[in-house]
């Protein structure tokens, strides 16, 4: 009955709207008005009078209220409240009393609240709307913060003698502002301008920054965005402390087919190799035709620390590269130019290869006839040395320091496979390849030029075992093997691309563990292994994968020395047994484990990963152990350590803590501790660090940065768990 009521009254309603709003809605310009309510009369003056449960919708505007008298001769609405507005998805009025014209886009509120994308709450004693895009608020009270009903002011609030709210720009300007922290004016700005939450990008400050550093001094870093439209913006950071000036910036820009990013410090300091240092770090990626894609980074520094002073970045090498390549499913083309840089102490970038150059073609084909797949490939690969010297310098190196290498590589490779009857999953591969090296600057100790052809063939039985239980736990075991031939010897040519083997599951099956053509594994191999995997129907799962090579001859060069180095695991006949395991809960817990090790079951090799992630914790660990090796220019035992963590406190509360030990030389690398208190209107975090050096050009530093955060504007929580809630 009420219903039905209801929807006659609103008929009745629609009947006496005038006839401009009635011609609005019939050319779709603007939509008709809509008046629901309990009771509704029309007075002998030419008023409508509209009470119980009033809704008026008009556009994206809906109003509630307690009553609603529409004057025709005014055209005006006179509003009794408590009345709510919501405008469009974003806007949500609370108000007194009101007056306003028929569209509700113009007119007075009285005791007016705003909230803005339900996070920041402006409070002002009078409102008037403009045309629908403005608000003019009176004696106002802006706060992100939840108000209760106990009289205490927010944590913080910011007065105003007058805020205007442009919703179309979504700006907020404020005239006579002043910053009170618990009712306790702490700033004053006479004209101040922020973006209202709905906007993501709007030029103005962003989150400062206190610094405390041994090194740098004290000071303050406070980052100014601004936007440059739509697809670009530019943030500039002074940073200014009691020890140096520096500037720093960030640039960003969107095209249609890539995107780009410039980031950059100027710097004037008194403790540098320099007074004037800096960086420039840039990257961008963009699409090009044909399925081409473009990739550049550049990387310089001013002096080799002026990146760990400030911390910047802590990577020893620098490099700089731009490449063109195109993926598709059977072709696969690149061609890339870098440039090196080393910051390392000791290394001279005059005897260092520091401009490579690589492209690299590979083509899949089916031939119906022969079955399977051929896969046919190109490589260019040149390295380039500064030095001139054509004999060997100061350093360890047997080749000459100006040396420098150009080769040329074609492949071919045919693969196919076959399933027996017995489950024995089979694979044949075999191929052949054209290596040709020039080497300019060599010293003399080897050729100038060499060209090795090598043929090779492999094959590899896989037997898996699947076993499924009546609670459905699945176990799958599988034993491999594989049987391979190289042919040909290495030439006498200075081992520039393959000093370093990493020999893992990755390549356990591999004819060549050696990861440029420069080398390659020669004569007859073997390998074998076996791997297990658990998946239970209670979320967690492990594996566990164990393989070993055999060779019939060592690996040795050209001048009958060693070509693979101790601590790669493959030197001997026999090489190392290499051990992988993995384990991973639902509890968020992962376990992470492999090594090399030797017939006395002495570790050559070992990594370890821990994780664990729940709702309120985050801990992640790492151990690495390398046995020395002066062939990797290892010259003793690494053993390290690192925990990472942090943990909620309570429930706005985080604590972070992280540790870098140096087991072998039992001494700390860096360390760290920080401080988080997070609500839905503030972030403060405070944050102490410690460096420890033991290089000539690095020196020790702590740390200690506070920030503070005014959230609700276009900084806000990651979850709504830290939003405060009022007590009955």
């Amino acid at each position: 009955m009420t219903r039905t009521l209801r929807a006659l009254l609103a008929s009745v309603a629609l009947c006496l709207v005038p006839v401009t709003a009635t011609a609005q809605a019939a050319d779709n310009s603007q939509p008709g008005a809509i008046l629901l309510a309990d009771d509704v009369r029309l007075m002998a003056d030419d008023r409508l009078v509209a009470s119980g449960n009033v809704e008026a919708m008009y556009g994206d505007q809906r109003l509630q209220a307690k009553t609603i008298t529409y004057d025709r001769k005014t055209d005006t609405l006179t509003i009794e409240g408590p009345i709510i507005l919501q405008q469009g998805d974003s806007t949500l009025v609370l108000a007194d009393d009101a007056e306003l014209d028929r569209e509700m886009r113009n007119g007075l509120l009285t005791g007016a609240r705003v909230v803005l994308q339900n996070e920041v709450q402006l409070a002002a004693n009078a409102m008037v709307t403009v045309e629908g895009r403005y608000s003019q608020l009176y004696r106002t009270a802006v706060t992100s913060c939840r108000i209760c009903e106990t009289g205490r002011p927010p944590l913080w609030q910011i007065r105003a003698q007058k805020v205007i709210h442009d919703r179309e720009e979504r700006q907020l300007y404020f005239s006579n502002a002043q910053l009170r922290v618990m009712d306790v004016p702490v700033f004053y700005l006479p004209r101040l301008r922020l973006p209202d939450p709905s906007l993501e990008r709007a030029t103005g400050f962003l989150l400062p920054s206190f610094i405390n550093s041994t090194l740098v001094g004290t000071g303050l870093k406070l980052p100014y965005f601004i936007r440059l439209g739509d697809h670009r913006d530019l943030t500039l950071t002074p940073f200014l402390t009691t020890k140096t000036r520096t500037l720093e910036m960030r640039y960003r820009q969107a095209f249609r087919n890539g995107d780009l990013l410039i980031r950059g410090a100027v710097t004037d300091d008194d403790f540098g190799s320099k007074s004037k240092r800096g960086y420039l770090f840039a990257a961008g990626r963009f699409d090009l035709k044909r399925d081409f894609v473009l990739n550049f980074d550049i990387e310089v520094a001013s002096d080799d620390s002026y990146l760990f002073d400030y911390g910047y970045s802590y990577k020893d090498w620098l490099d700089s590269e731009i490449s063109i390549e195109r993926a598709r499913r059977d072709e696969y083309i690149r061609g890339a130019l870098t440039y090196y840089h080393s910051q390392r102490v000791g290394q001279s970038n005059a005897t260092l290869p520091t401009i490579v150059g690589n492209a690299e073609y590979e083509k899949r084909l089916y031939p119906h006839r022969l079955g399977g797949e051929l896969r046919l490939g190109a490589q260019a690969h040149g390295h380039y040395r500064s030095s001139d010297l054509r004999t060997d310098g100061t350093d360890l190196d047997p080749w000459a320091d100006g040396r420098d290498v150009m080769r040329f590589t074609f492949s071919a490779d045919w693969l196919r496979n076959w399933t027996l009857a017995s489950g024995v999953i089979a694979e044949v591969r075999t191929g052949l390849a054209v290596d040709s090296f020039h080497v300019t600057q060599g010293g003399g100790l080897g050729a100038s030029s060499a060209t090795q052809v090598t043929p090779s063939t492999a094959v590899q039985l896989r037997w898996p075992f699947l076993k499924t239980s009546a609670k459905g736990v699945m176990q799958v075991i599988e034993p491999v093997a594989q049987l391979s031939w190289t042919g040909g010897s290495n030439p006498l040519i200075p081992n520039d691309e393959s000093t370093r083997i990493e020999f893992d599951e990755g390549n356990l099956f591999s004819i060549s563990r050696y990861p440029a053509p420069d080398r390659r594994e020669r004569g007859l191999n073997a390998a074998y292994g076996v791997q297990w995997t658990r998946l239970d129907p209670d979320g967690w799962q492990a594996s566990l994968a164990m393989g070993q090579v055999y060779r019939d001859t060592r690996e040795i060069d050209a001048n009958g020395v060693p070509s693979l180095t101790e601590s790669s695991g493959l030197q001997d006949k026999f090489s190392d047994i290499l051990l992988a395991g993995q384990y991973k809960s639902d509890t968020g817990l992962t376990l992470t484990a492999r090594g090399l090790f030797d017939d006395g079951f002495a570790a050559t090799k070992a990594e370890a990963r821990a994780s664990w992630y729940t709702d309120r914790t985050s801990l992640s660990g790492t151990y690495i152990w390398l046995r020395s090796d002066f062939a990797e220019d290892r010259v003793e035992d690494v053993s390290e350590w690192s925990i990472t963590g942090s943990y909620r406190l309570a429930r706005h509360w985080t604590g972070t803590a992280n540790l870098r030990y140096d087991v072998a030389r039992d001494t700390r690398v860096s360390s760290g501790v920080g401080l988080k208190y997070t609500n839905e209107c503030v972030e403060l975090s405070v944050n102490a660090s410690r460096w420890y050096s033991s290089s000539t050009i690095l020196q020790e530093t702590t740390d200690i940065t506070f920030t503070v955060a005014l959230l609700g504007f276009t900084a806000k929580t990651d979850t709504s768990s830290y939003t405060r809630t009022c007590k009955n």
